[in-house]
């Protein structure tokens, strides 16, 4: 008897995408998977509305917040396109560059977020996405370019030779 690999799902909700990535309960930012390909994922979010959201400031919720936001959709966007049967790789954000913010704040901003994610390039130990927030009516609110480094483990006592 053989077993078929079951294919990643279409769309997702917040449940199926806190499944996926390293954030749970609050921390998990993204309520829903629009779609996605080799390439892309396009994921909404509406908890930047959310008082009790963890990354609120007394300022309200900084736009610079949305590289998070879009963080969280390269790491399910990781998970999306890992070879079947394997565990999607560990990693962490390197980089933040030509980040764009168009407005000052996220939790003034109407209705859905849309988080658009672009795997540019990338190997067994890095990738470049292009990420890009809209706001429901399809107004940039936040774009940029973001390195995610994978596979690379940090060594929590690292010591200098000869210190």
């Amino acid at each position: 008897m053989s077993h078929a690999t079951q294919a990643p799902p279409a769309t997702l909700d917040r449940d199926g995408i806190a499944a996926r990535i390293p954030h749970s309960g609050s921390m998990c930012l993204l309520d829903g998977l629009l779609s996605w390909d080799a390439e892309h994922a396009l994921c909404r979010a509406r908890s930047h509305r959310d008082a009790t959201n963890p990354l609120r400031s007394p300022g309200g919720l900084l736009a610079p917040v949305a590289i998070e936001y879009a963080s969280q959709a390269m790491a399910l966007h990781g998970a999306l396109t890992a070879l079947p049967g394997s565990v999607p790789s560990a990693g962490f954000l390197a980089a933040a560059r030509g980040v764009n913010l168009h407005v000052a704040r996220l939790d003034d901003v109407p209705g859905w977020l849309r988080v658009a994610v672009t795997r540019l390039a990338g190997a067994d130990e890095q990738a470049l996405y292009r990420f890009e927030l809209h706001d429901e009516a399809g107004r940039l609110l936040v774009d940029g370019r973001a390195t995610v480094v994978l596979n690379t483990p940090l060594s929590p006592n690292r010591t200098t030779e000869g210190a």
